[in-house]
């Protein structure tokens, strides 16, 4: 498997400076599929917006609403970022903003690998896709990602109905992921379903859908982020939690621009998210909450060092750290360990 040697041609954390009037978001370094944004500093929601569902079609995290039209929200994906309206929620004069961007394929394709037709932007290198469906209502139907490898973490939200974000994480169960389902807008622990991906492990080419509402009503549209480890660039998987401040270290590979966990074995537990840009160095990396609307997380809560191969967990916190807890992470490259260009990464 080739390695990606600059992770930012994928994947880029962008910060900006809300105007409360329209601007044009630059230096991203490609036109991104899939932007989340989140104001740093006031309470607000979570946005995620797609150019397979359109550009002014908002989800968000922290709640289960059905999807939405904000016409000044993101107004447009461009070559090198993105547009935001005057909505406060992502633009409010004076906030501060980050903006995580993915790069999918800059446009999309029907899919026809499974029972059901799919609409599917696909960056293979990557391991990124972005799916659109239809629902049957039927326990078994598939529906194809584009890949051409297995996903590792898929991400379902209806975009007709007010149902969840439902997850599938492989770090989630270690003989039998398929089984449970997490949550990304609450705190709960991880359930034990056939209803969400009908006790069917994903393949290369489709992902097997049971016949709960939440992810395969009959007539609901909906949309899934699905993502798939590749060296250098991106990892998922589980740890352990030691309960200590000298804490959990979390082998990746590289090191990381983004990371996002979540205790799965103890309830009222939220995610966490952290990335290389807001603050920068560690011993100050603050953190935000993809199932809450609050601001960023004092980094002395929950303390965590990125270091050139991985991570770092420094608290007895259960949220991050509990003794003898299961976690399961997600997390993206700022460098690789060691890339063909022979140029190493550093801690910060």
């Amino acid at each position: 498997m080739a390695q990606i040697n600059k992770p930012t041609d994928y994947f880029n954390t962008k910060l900006f400076v809300g105007t409360g009037a329209s601007q044009s978001i630059t230096g991203v370094g490609f036109q991104p599929d899939f932007t989340w944004i989140k104001n740093r500093n006031s309470i607000d929601w979570h946005w995620l917006q797609d150019a397979v569902r359109g550009a002014t079609k908002v989800i968000f995290s922290n709640t289960s609403n059905a999807e939405s039209t904000q016409a000044q929200g993101l107004t447009s994906f461009n070559s090198d970022g993105f547009t935001v309206g005057t909505d406060t929620g992502n633009n409010g004069s004076g906030n501060n903003i980050v903006s995580w961007n993915w790069l999918g394929a800059n446009g999309t394709a029907s899919n026809t690998d499974g029972s059901i037709t799919s609409t599917v932007s696909a960056n293979t290198t990557s391991g990124f896709s972005i799916v659109t469906y239809t629902g049957n209502g039927s326990a078994g139907a598939t529906i194809g990602h584009g890949l051409g490898t297995t996903p590792s973490f898929i991400i379902i939200k209806s975009r007709s109905s007010a149902y969840g974000w439902y997850c599938y994480h492989k770090g989630i169960d270690a003989t039998a992921p398929e089984d449970y389902f997490i949550r990304l807008d609450t705190t709960d622990a991880r359930v034990n379903s056939p209803a969400i991906l009908n006790d069917t492990a994903p393949t290369n080419s489709v992902i097997t859908l049971g016949s709960n509402v939440a992810a395969n009503g009959s007539g609901l549209t909906y949309v899934a982020y699905c993502f798939a480890p590749k060296k250098g660039f991106s990892a998922m998987g589980q740890y352990t939690g030691n309960g200590s401040t000298d804490g959990t270290f979390v082998y990746t590979g590289f090191k990381s621009a983004f990371v996002m966990f979540k205790n799965i074995t103890n309830g009222a537990v939220s995610w966490y998210m952290f990335d290389n840009k807001r603050n920068g160095y560690n011993g100050d990396n603050k953190s935000l909450r993809p199932n809450t609307s609050d601001t960023e997380t004092s980094a002395s809560n929950y303390p965590l060092d990125i270091l050139s191969n991985g991570f770092k967990l420094l608290s007895t916190n259960n949220e991050v750290n509990g003794s003898g807890d299961t976690y399961i992470y997600t997390a993206f490259a700022e460098n690789p360990l060691v890339g063909t260009n022979n140029i190493p990464a550093t801690a910060r």
